[in-house]
């Protein structure tokens, strides 16, 4: 699953200025750390729903998504 999200997710979401982190995959929860612009969006869930559904496509697994925002130390205030 890390391999997937390194080279597959990740890539997708630089294109727009956000960065994925494969964090850990126990029990269907895959847990990411979004930082960059990912860490302020608005409409994050709506990615969340799309990593699941490519997920499900291209390696047949349902997972649920436990997103951690991390952004950057200035704006943490």
């Amino acid at each position: 699953m890390e391999e997937y999200i390194n080279s597959y997710i990740c890539e997708r979401l630089q294109g727009d200025g956000g960065y994925v982190k494969f964090v850990s995959f126990e029990g269907g929860i895959l847990t990411l750390l979004f930082r960059g612009e990912c860490s302020k969006c608005g409409i994050l869930d709506r990615c969340y729903d799309w990593i699941a559904e490519r997920i499900k496509k291209d390696k047949g697994e349902e997972v649920k998504i436990n997103a951690i925002r991390k952004r950057p130390y200035f704006q943490e205030k």
